[in-house]
């Protein structure tokens, strides 16, 4: 049987902790078929990022056409868009294919470095934010969109209404940045939900929230309500961060195929893929 389809429109990490290689290995690791639109080539280790170069929109669009005209698709997930343009083209894109789509709202990398042009805000706020099924801002990027800064668990509903009056169905808040435990909030402004777990002691966390998209859009291809979707990859990416290893001299990242390994130890726990 052909296992469910999904695309990612995302940025290329040269060092596999991030972007479209996360993208695909997390889409492998929950049984899914992943595929992938490049949007920008960086130059990416443990370091930080040392170079990016985004590609033409006529690029992207055709690579974006190449698959959805003949393979089909029943989620998409976006990642590093770059510039105006390319945000306002996959936005484009996404409004004319009529499948769940996870907006990872990318504004900087794990290391502070810069993904998104300061150009590029208002378009992300008014042409992609509008087609998203779920946008998944962390708190610095809930910030760069919304002025809105969150200190504390207790302002993570504003910043949820502040993300949602530029119209996505669904905004899940990351409140990974505060301390205690990882706590997010889903809402779709009418219901919600707050996903908690235990913080774990381990720094590698590169590429934790194209991780988490990825798993989302995985899951609402299988037909997940988004209450579920979320719930089952906020499961999936808490394994990952803990089972995160040290790669090269910086932050490492997160094992994307830690269930995979776990599903083979004789008389250990289920995780839900």
């Amino acid at each position: 049987m052909r296992p469910p389809l999904v695309l990612t429109v995302a940025g290329s990490d040269s060092g596999g902790g991030a972007g479209i290689q996360a993208d695909l290995k997390t889409m492998l690791a929950l049984g899914v078929h992943g595929m992938s639109v490049v949007t920008a080539v960086t130059a990416q280790n443990s370091l930080g990022v040392q170079g990016a170069w985004e590609l033409p929109v006529e690029a992207v669009r055709a690579q974006y056409r190449s698959v959805v005209d003949d393979i089909g698709v029943q989620a998409v997930k976006t990642g590093m868009l770059a510039s105006a343009e390319l945000v306002e083209t996959v936005a484009e894109l996404l409004g004319s294919t009529g499948v769940p789509a996870v907006v990872d709202p990318v504004g900087v990398s794990k290391h502070g470095d810069s993904l998104l042009a300061s150009t590029a805000l208002e378009s992300m706020r008014r042409k992609l934010l509008p087609v998203a099924t779920v946008a998944t801002p962390n708190l610095d990027e809930v910030a760069q969109l919304t002025g809105v800064r969150v200190e504390s668990e207790a302002g993570m509903r504003e910043a949820a209404d502040a993300v949602l009056s530029f119209g996505p169905a669904w905004v899940l808040i990351k409140g990974g940045h505060l301390s205690g435990d990882a706590v997010d909030l889903l809402t779709d402004g009418a219901e919600e939900h707050w996903l908690r777990a235990p913080r774990h002691d381990n720094r590698h966390t590169h590429g934790t929230g194209c991780t988490l998209a990825s798993a989302i859009a995985s899951q609402l291809a299988k037909g997940r309500s988004v209450p579920e979707a979320v719930a089952d990859a906020k499961d999936y990416v808490t394994g990952a961060i803990a089972s995160g290893f040290a790669l090269g001299g910086g932050i490492g990242p997160v094992d994307h195929g830690w269930a995979l390994k776990r599903d083979l130890t004789p008389g250990a726990p289920a995780v839900r893929c």
